[in-house]
């Protein structure tokens, strides 16, 4: 891409794509395109192609999704697979149609089968069943890459994909209904500390292995991987789709830990088995992206302090 590209970011106001946004800027791109869900509703084939019509963008970050942690994915199931189809369908053909030299689709860790090999390979996808609690969003997650392997294969297009592991940092949700795991527990330790609570209950038995990265580490794989690699320079029988990762994983209870440790929580903690631990664990395997040249360097620790200084001045609850 050069400087003056035309960037399309789909999704520009949730955390994974305000990061691509910041590290766009940061990097000199300034040709951006972005549209809110209330200029440009994603499920709208009409309103999705119109806009690829008027905009000719040459690139595309396909980061715009419904997400939600383990509770939401379970109990809105027909809201997480029938969206996440509509927005990618929409975007990835759009693309096709209107010549977007390059796009780059976001996955989820949550395509790999509930009891893959440790850690989770890419070739590991469609090899198994699927965590039931978030079968549907995974499901519509896994279309996402095949559309982009389809439409490379019969088109040639470039559309290339990326698979990111768990995700913190900046505008995240903090919703406890429908938040993931860590910004919920920041929630739920620093509303302990404000309250004077004697505990905390976390979700579940504890025991799940979970690994963690930061937005702005995934903002830098995406850039990286729109610059780097090509689709079409491929083998057509590989997948152009790529983990992204910190490469090491740390239990819900360490987590919680931590977490309690970094907000200054003195009391105790309390897991409630009854809740639902999701898969065993989601390490992904990172050799291949880092085999390109790329990895993480954003500490567990060090990620959690900068989010927890940013919430102590900027609450998001």
């Amino acid at each position: 891409m050069e400087k003056n590209s035309k960037i399309y970011v789909a999704g520009h106001k949730g955390m994974v794509g305000s990061a691509i946004v910041r590290k766009l800027e940061a990097e000199g791109y300034t040709n951006l395109v972005l549209r809110n869900s209330k200029e440009l509703d994603l499920r709208n084939q009409q309103a999705v192609d119109s806009f690829f019509a008027s905009e000719k963008p040459e690139y595309v970050f396909l980061a715009a999704a419904k997400v939600g942690g383990i509770q939401a994915n379970n109990i809105y199931r027909a809201d997480f697979i029938y969206e996440n189809l509509m927005i990618e369908a929409n975007v990835i053909h759009a693309a096709y149609q209107h010549g977007v030299q390059k796009l780059l689709f976001l996955g989820s860790s949550c395509i790999y089968p509930k009891l893959a090999p440790q850690p989770l390979k890419e070739e590991s996808l469609l090899s198994g069943y699927l965590e039931p609690t978030n079968q549907p969003y995974a499901i519509a997650k896994i279309a996402g890459i095949e559309l982009c392997d389809a439409y490379r294969r019969q088109y040639g297009c470039d559309f290339i994909s990326a698979m990111p592991t768990n995700l913190y940092g900046p505008n995240d949700n903090y919703d406890l209904e429908k938040s993931h795991v860590l910004p919920a527990l920041l929630r739920k330790f620093m509303t302990a500390v404000e309250n004077g609570d004697e505990s905390v209950t976390v979700w579940g038995s504890g025991t799940p292995l979970r690994e963690f990265l930061h937005v702005d580490d995934m903002a830098a794989a995406c850039l990286f991987l729109m610059q780097k690699v090509s689709a079409n320079s491929m083998p057509t029988n590989e997948l152009a789709m790529w983990n992204v990762g910190f490469g090491s994983d740390i239990s819900i209870a360490d987590l919680a830990r931590l977490i309690g440790t970094i907000t200054g929580f003195k009391g105790s903690t309390h897991f409630d088995a009854t809740k639902p631990d999701g898969t065993p664990r989601k390490l992904m395997d990172v050799s291949r992206l880092k085999a390109l040249g790329w990895q993480a360097t954003i500490s567990l620790e060090d990620g959690i302090h900068r989010v927890y200084e940013d919430l102590m001045i900027n609450r998001l609850w």
